[in-house]
């Protein structure tokens, strides 16, 4: 049975980082409370503006390039670019300081997913999977192109390893396509339309959505999340001190901002 629409709302811009801008999906009022997401950014920035060093802990961010390019360093002395196409993985685990800022004079633009750690997982080791875009799975049938990011589509798997369980999915529709995509009953799931339009839940009852929109469908069942503000104080505390994982803090610099 086809998932109907939940709530589906405009991703308006804010600010974020230093002079950069960001369309805000997950993590606005109306979709807060998002298990296993914790927030959704499509940005568009162009240097000098972007994300200087800054912390991360307990769960994984996730970048896709679409175009330009993004520098980034961290305090470990992993340091790379990502380009159109490409995806970083990261997982921040025990604690990570790291920069983003976009090369070059055109516009950075992409997408960034923040994916929760389950609490076994949160003090994990800092860790990248990155691949550029020749290396992601793709896959076409009936007018829709894919490419798996993370999970299976078109019987079409992805190498990314999820310690949390995540399904991530570029779909390219052409005029009049439909698309049917499993998934796990129990999960809960969203799109982030990038351009044009599309028709979104069972037949009768699909809702329009257009560009820059978020559509949170529903699931069975009922959704609770509850942030343990007091983790989120620790991981401050250990930043600012330099410990447990963030030893470096103190002394670290990245190579593009300060």
């Amino acid at each position: 049975m086809s998932r109907t629409v939940d709530v589906v709302f405009e991703s308006k811009w804010q600010d974020e980082g230093v002079g950069a801008r960001v369309r805000r999906s997950i993590g606005r009022s109306e979709l807060r409370n998002f298990d296993p997401f914790l927030l959704c950014d499509e940005f568009c920035v162009r240097a000098p503006a972007g994300f200087p060093d800054h912390p991360h802990r307990g769960f994984e961010t996730v970048t896709y390039m679409l175009e330009g390019e993004m520098n980034h360093q961290d305090f470990m002395g992993h340091k790379g670019k990502i380009t159109a196409g490409d995806l970083q993985w990261m997982t921040a685990g025990r604690g990570i300081l790291h920069c983003e800022m976009p090369g070059g004079k055109a516009d950075a633009l992409g997408i960034q997913l923040w994916v929760n750690l389950k609490r076994a997982d949160k003090l994990v080791e800092p860790a990248y999977q990155e691949l550029v875009d020749k290396d992601i799975p793709r896959g076409e049938r009936s007018g829709v192109k894919v490419k798996v990011i993370a999970g299976e589509a078109f019987g079409i798997k992805s190498p990314v390893y999820t310690r949390t369980p995540t399904s991530y999915l570029d779909f390219v529709l052409s005029a009049g396509s439909k698309l049917e995509q499993p998934i796990n009953r129990d999960w809960n799931c969203f799109a982030y339309i990038l351009s044009g339009e599309a028709l979104f839940g069972p037949e009768g009852q699909g809702k329009v959505c257009t560009a820059h929109h978020t559509v949170a469908l529903k699931k069975d069942g009922d959704l609770i999340r509850i942030e343990n503000k007091e983790e989120i104080q620790q991981a401050m505390s250990d930043y600012h001190g330099a410990k447990n994982g963030f030893e470096n803090a103190a002394t670290w610099n990245s190579d593009y901002a300060h």
